[in-house]
């Protein structure tokens, strides 16, 4: 089995994730509509550096199938775990608003041996503003 269908294989958790980020000019950022990803979350509390020398507290690191975006929001979650049918509340666009969701703070896309399209790509979460 190749190992891109082998993290397919494992990536059985799903979570929420806000990419995209831009800047709402306000001091903020706006994001994507949020969707369900295919994930393999580990939890794993430990300090890194991050560019500039700054140090974060991360959260957790996943594998996921696909790129996510530097400053990006994931939350072990589905999306049906998140609305709230009773108020008619749906997911909220901003994933501050979210407990459990977390800041994308650092990842890795790793290419495989011989190949310059197929990537492992794994996405450390973390606390905070990178701002």
């Amino acid at each position: 089995m190749g190992i891109i269908k082998f993290v397919k294989k494992i990536c059985v958790q799903t979570a929420v994730y806000w990419g995209n980020p831009v800047n709402d000019g306000y001091g903020g950022k706006t994001y994507d509509e949020p969707r369900e990803i295919k994930c393999r979350w580990e939890d794993k509390i430990r300090d890194i550096r991050i560019e500039g020398g700054r140090e974060l507290v991360a959260k957790a690191e996943i594998l996921v199938t696909e790129s996510l975006s530097y400053e990006g929001w994931v939350c072990l979650a589905t999306l049906q775990e998140l609305e709230d049918p009773d108020n008619n509340y749906k997911v909220p666009s901003n994933p501050k608003e979210v407990n459990g969701a977390y800041l994308i703070v650092a990842f890795d896309k790793i290419p495989l041996i011989k190949s310059t399209s197929e990537f492992v790509q794994k996405v450390t979460l973390g606390y905070g503003n990178l701002s």
